[in-house]
């Protein structure tokens, strides 16, 4: 039961004021998340921790996140939604 209530909380901390982070987010942690090793899912829910604007300029390229694995994960999501 504790892993679905996680999961719930995974799902809404994906749940973001803007439309881009939620296509990226929300196909992730239902599509990939469960698949990632237990360094990478703290990872990400350290990623969801950041700001908005932070994140958007991350994931459409204005800035580089000088964390290595944040940036890394935004890496791994990215790979995974383009088509």
């Amino acid at each position: 039961m504790a892993k679905l209530d996680s999961k719930a909380r995974l799902r809404w901390a994906c749940r973001r004021g803007m439309l881009e982070l939620d296509v990226l987010f929300m196909p992730f942690v239902e599509e990939a998340y469960d698949s990632l090793n237990d360094d990478d899912k703290a990872t990400f829910q350290r990623l969801l921790a950041a700001d908005d604007p932070d994140l958007f300029a991350w994931f459409m390229g204005h800035e580089q996140c000088e964390d290595a694995d944040l940036a890394r994960m935004v890496k791994i999501i990215l790979d995974r939604v383009r088509v």
